[in-house]
């Protein structure tokens, strides 16, 4: 990529945000932000009790993501967030309007069996159908590209590279 770009790492719980958004700022050269560290604590309570989050809840979430997005405008930076509503996505593109989107895909049942073998996340299973069920796909007019989350944490970061890399030419 010629330009250091902020990229947001999105998808639904268990695509491996937290897992492939580090792979990808290294192959990158720049930062890393875990877009969950930004979460007050009341919606970090409410998730771990199977409780979705309302947008209201995610409004200053969003907020902090966008500042922290903002401040990299033009050095570069990768964060994860779920970004899954088209409203999200616009919220940080107001606070950020050079981000571009890595949206993280793939077959509900393997991401569930994905959630199921993590260790000390907050976000339960339970809640992947709701993920699912707001989720809002990139529109074509949004920067950013869907990559499939099948294979390994490393083969997932290399085409989010080559597919971010398209994105220059």
């Amino acid at each position: 990529m010629s330009t250091p770009h902020v990229v947001v790492v999105m998808g639904v719980a268990g695509t491996g945000k937290t897992t492939i958004g580090p792979l990808l700022a290294t192959e990158l050269g720049v930062p890393y932000a875990e877009g969950d560290d930004f979460h007050p604590p009341a919606n970090i309570a409410k998730m771990s009790a199977g409780t979705p989050l309302t947008d209201d809840d995610r409004w200053p979430w969003l907020d902090a993501i966008g500042a922290w997005a903002h401040s990299r405008a033009g050095l570069g930076g990768v964060v994860s967030s779920s970004a899954l509503k088209r409203s999200y996505r616009d919220r940080l593109r107001a606070a950020a309007p050079g981000v571009v989107f890595v949206h993280l895909t793939g077959d509900r049942a393997l991401i569930e069996d994905r959630m199921s073998h993590r260790q000390g996340h907050f976000m339960p299973t339970a809640l992947l159908d709701s993920q699912f069920a707001t989720l809002q796909p990139l529109g074509s007019d949004e920067a950013g590209v869907a990559v499939d989350v099948t294979g390994s944490p490393e083969e997932i970061s290399e085409r989010a590279f080559e597919a971010l890399g398209a994105l220059d030419r």
